[in-house]
Formats: structure tokens, C-alpha cells, sequence
């Protein structure tokens, strides 16, 4: 599992913040970006554990996207170690 902290946006709209006399719209807002591979059959119990957890019913609760995995390679010896996960 790997968490980020990114910038994006979506459907929210960005802040207008005020700097001296100044107002600016900042219209990329801090996120959360989590990266989780997880086995097939894994995949729905996790994706109902992270709406639990995550969903306020709010604009900008976020996106789960779920794609396969094919590969893994080990940068530091070049090996595919997909079976070992």
C-alpha cells in the first residue's frame, strides 16, 4: 500500500484565498491518493471497507479505480515476482 499526498481536482471547485488585498483561486486542492494491490478475490471487501471509511456523502469524497495486474518487476534485480505477491 502506498499513500500520497497530490494535488487535483474534480467536480469540487477550487478555493479563493485572499494575500494581501489580493484574492487568488487555488482550483487544485490537497488530496489523498492511496495505491493498494490486493488479490482478486480481495477486491470487493476492500473497496466496501474504503467507502466506509471514506464516503461523507460530499462533494470530493473521491474515486476508486480498479485495473488488473499483469507484472511486477523488482527494479534491483529485474526479476517478474507477481507470483510472490
Amino acid at each position: 500500500m502506498n499513500v500520497s499526498e497530490v494535488r487535483g481536482f474534480g467536480r469540487q471547485q477550487g478555493q479563493t484565498e485572499r494575500y494581501r488585498g489580493s484574492e487568488y483561486t487555488i482550483e487544485f486542492l490537497q488530496k489523498l491518493k492511496l495505491e493498494l494491490v490486493v488479490e482478486d478475490n480481495q477486491v470487493e471487501m476492500v473497496v466496501e471497507k474504503i467507502i466506509a471509511a471514506a464516503r461523507t456523502g460530499e462533494i470530493g469524497d473521491g474515486r476508486i479505480f480498479i485495473s488488473p495486474v499483469s507484472n511486477v518487476v523488482r527494479i534491483r534485480t529485474g526479476e517478474n515476482i507477481i507470483e510472490a505477491m
